[in-house]
């Protein structure tokens, strides 16, 4: 299948998947499978690869390709700060599968992936849908293309319109840590929803213009994922965010206007 990414850029799906664990890095709101482990390391990745990168003002989804053989080596992906209401979320398809692949790019120059704008989420959390709009609900998906361990591209007319992250409370963590090895806590997979409702709009919007209910709700998640115990890794990757919007919006002494 030849894939097209950015007008008149294209990859063709061959080889093998990406090994590389995902790292939902929950502070930062976004996924990535590389092997850096640092900031040193990661731009030392990119300046050794090609395909869509963020610079400067500019923030595409990235996908990295090796200078060499064109093959996949590295993506990162941003969540939507829209979350769709449940009943958007219930049509995406359940078909077809995720078939593991790699990409190839047709030829080594850089381009641009525009990042999604709505997150669709299955109950539980159990995955999350970041497509590039909810026309892509109107018709049928072509093919999910799994390029590295519960990641999937989503094609539709040989373009990709979205990506899934499956099962996302296992691979929660900061920055460029690896996620814990352990299977996550029943409390953190509950507490993820409580936190993805909090971090995106349309909640997102009422815990900015202070709404007194928005904001005690904020301070209730903020006091749980404080007093978790156990799983603390994840939990302290979901606080990371939490306690900043509380220090921002919720905080006695924080301003009082919007």
């Amino acid at each position: 299948m030849r894939l097209t990414l950015d007008g008149d850029w294209h990859a063709t799906v061959a080889g093998d998947p990406l090994r590389s664990t995902p790292r939902f890095d929950f502070p930062g709101q976004c996924v990535r499978i590389a092997e850096y482990a640092d900031v040193e390391e990661w731009q030392r990745f990119l300046g050794e690869t090609f395909g869509s990168q963020e610079w400067l003002w500019d923030a595409p989804d990235e996908l990295r390709f090796d200078q060499a053989d064109r093959e996949l080596v590295g993506a990162g992906f941003r969540l939507p700060y829209w979350s769709a209401d449940a009943e958007d979320s219930a049509r995406i398809p359940a078909t077809p599968p995720v078939r593991p692949g790699g990409l190839r790019a047709d030829e080594a120059r850089d381009f641009r992936l525009e990042i999604t704008t709505e997150l669709c989420r299955a109950p539980g959390d159990t995955v999350l849908t970041c497509l590039r709009d909810l026309d892509v609900l109107d018709a049928p998906l072509e093919a999910r293309i799994g390029i590295a361990p519960d990641v999937a591209l989503l094609v539709q007319g040989a373009t990709v319109v979205g990506w899934s992250l499956t099962d996302p409370a296992r691979y929660l963590t900061t920055g460029f840590a690896a996620p814990d090895q352990a299977p996550p806590s029943p409390a953190t997979r509950l507490l993820l929803t409580e936190c993805l409702d909090i971090v995106t709009s349309p909640l997102l919007d009422e815990v900015r213009g202070r709404n007194p209910a928005a904001l005690k709700r904020l301070r209730t998640l903020d006091h749980a994922l404080r007093n978790q115990r156990g799983d603390r890794h994840r939990a302290d990757a979901l606080l990371a965010l939490i306690s900043n919007l509380v220090e921002d919006y919720a905080d006695p002494s924080a301003a009082r206007e919007p």
